[in-house]
Formats: C-alpha cells, structure tokens, sequence
C-alpha cells in the first residue's frame, strides 16, 4: 500500500483520473490531504472543475437560430 503522502505531480494525476473513474479509499484521503496542505492543488483542481462545466454546458448547448 502507498503511504498516504503524495507529490503535487501525483495528486495532479489522481485530479484528473477522478475525472473518468472513482478513486480508491486510499487516494481518495491522500488527494483531501495534500489539498487541505498545498497551497496550488487547490486552485489546480478548480481549474479542472471549471473546465468540466465548461464542457457539460457546451455538450449541452443549442443554438435556437440555427435549428
């Protein structure tokens, strides 16, 4: 098993693969204590937030002109 502490480099991982699948109990604490301590992967994983819904309202978009 890994220990709990991860690198920035491995949280930005764990960010993104959580994006397409649900992360083990262990990474799961690991990422939400790194983030509680590091001072940039929180304002890393906003950005990744931001850019999910960005992507879910142009998925969802429709022009009413063109149609």
């Amino acid at each position: 098993m890994m220990p709990l502490r991860r690198t920035c480099k491995q949280v930005a991982a764990l960010l993104i693969a959580r994006e397409d699948r649900a992360l083990p109990w262990a990474d799961r604490v690991a990422l939400r204590m790194h983030v509680a301590a590091c001072r940039a992967c929180p304002a890393f994983e906003r950005q990744l937030l931001t850019m999910r819904s960005a992507l879910r309202q142009w998925r969802n978009y429709r022009d009413d002109d063109q149609a």
